[in-house]
Parts: C-alpha cells; structure tokens; sequence
C-alpha cells in the first residue's frame, strides 16, 4: 500500500531537509577552514626549521669542542714557552740554553700556528652562532603564526559548533512532529542519495533542479493531497506546496 501523509506532515519535511542541509554545511565548513590548510603549512615549515636548527645547534657543538681543544693546545704550548723561558733564565750551561732556545723557537711558531687555527675557529662558531640565532627567532616566529591560527581556528570551530547545536535542536524539534513511516522513508532516502524531501516549485524539484515531464506532473495532479509523491530525479520525496505550479 502506498504511503499515506497529510500534506502539512508533508511540509514539515521541507524543514528538516533545510536544517539537515545546514548541518551538512556547517560539518564542511568546519572541516574546510582556511586556518586548517594554513596550520599544515605551517607544521611543515616548523618541522623544517626544526630540523636546521638541531643540525646548527650539533654544528655549533662540535666547533665549540674543537675550540676548546684547540684552547687547550694553546695553554699547553703556552706552558712550555713560560717553562722554557724561565729556565733559560736561570740555566748556566750555553748548550741548555741554546737547546731550550730552539725549542722555544719551535714553540713560539707552534703557538702561532694554533693562534690562527683558533682565530678561524671562533670566527666560524660566531657566524654559527649569528645563524642559530637567526633560525631560533625564525622558530619563535612560526610558533606565534601557529599559536594565533590556532585560536582563530579554534573560535570558529566553536561559532560551527554552536550554529550546529541550534540546529540539530531544531530538527529534533521537527523530527518529533512528522509521523514515523514518514520519518523512515525520508531518513533512508537521505541516506542513500543525499536528499530526503524535495520542494516542486513552478514544475521543477529543487533538489534535483529538474524540470518535470508534462505527463509525470498530469499524474502528480491526480494524486491525492496525500498521497507521498517519489521525485523521479532525485528519489527525494516531492513535496507538493501552493508554488509547485499544479
């Protein structure tokens, strides 16, 4: 036996259609927020900047261990010219001295040589440095971009969420009205083409755009007020109203 529905239980599911339509909508809109693309590009950026700043930070370790090093060289070489020194001083024999006096010629050259290699170190560890810091206030930089779309997402998931919430209130407002045989058909017409009840506005079903054939609408014309009308285009529920132009 075909379904039977007044036509103002009828009506009522042109309005759950509209409040199903809007939270579709806003359940897209929620999932396509520009703040959305935007975090991911910047999660890229700051895992890269991530990346450069523990390679510089490593870098910058290890010339700080060869500056040490190298450091240590110095007060090394420097302790022996001091000890070579005072024992040339002090020493009485003309072959210690002349001994000591070319090991201290040695050590003096030694100590130049170790004086350039650490002054070419520490002018590679402060441009090091320079960029290190350069890349830490460039990670300062996007953790604030994230920090600030993150809020403007998280408000606009809230403003979503609240016109969602009106909304479904809403329907199960509506929902509570329409008879359940009613209910099912739409619910399960929804869920298998995406649109439980379509308006037949001027000869045309609005969730299909569709213009009807003159004999589909001869035959909606002699159908009972309620008789519950399948739209042939959309399989939406054709809902008939004084501007479907019967």
């Amino acid at each position: 036996m075909a379904l039977k529905a007044s036509p103002d239980d009828q009506a009522l599911l042109l309005d759950l259609q509209a409040l199903d339509t809007k939270i579709s909508q806003l359940d897209h809109r929620a999932k396509s927020l520009p703040e959305h693309a935007a975090l991911h590009v910047l999660a890229a950026q700051a895992e890269g900047v991530r990346l450069t700043h523990a390679e510089q930070s490593g870098a910058l370790e290890d010339i700080s261990l060869e500056l040490g090093r190298i450091e240590s060289d110095v007060a090394v070489v420097e302790a022996r010219i001091a000890r070579d020194s005072e024992r040339v001083a002090t020493s009485s024999s003309v072959k210690d001295v002349a001994a000591l006096e070319q090991e201290l010629t040695a050590l003096r050259k030694r100590l130049g040589d170790l004086e350039e290699i650490e002054l070419t170190v520490m002018e590679r560890l402060d441009e090091q440095q320079a960029a290190e810091r350069a890349t830490a206030a460039e990670q300062a930089g996007i953790a604030e971009k994230i920090a600030e779309a993150t809020a403007q997402r998280d408000a606009a998931l809230a403003s979503i969420a609240a016109e969602r919430t009106t909304a479904a209130a809403g329907r199960r407002t509506i929902e509570a009205k329409v008879p359940a045989d009613l209910l099912a058909l739409y619910e399960r017409q929804r869920a298998r083409y995406g649109a439980g009840a379509s308006l037949l506005r001027g000869g045309v079903s609005l969730a299909s755009g569709v213009k009807l054939l003159e004999n589909e609408m001869h035959a909606i014309r002699a159908a009972a007020p309620d008789d519950v009308i399948m739209c042939a285009s959309s399989e939406a529920i054709l809902v008939r109203t004084n501007e479907s132009g019967l």
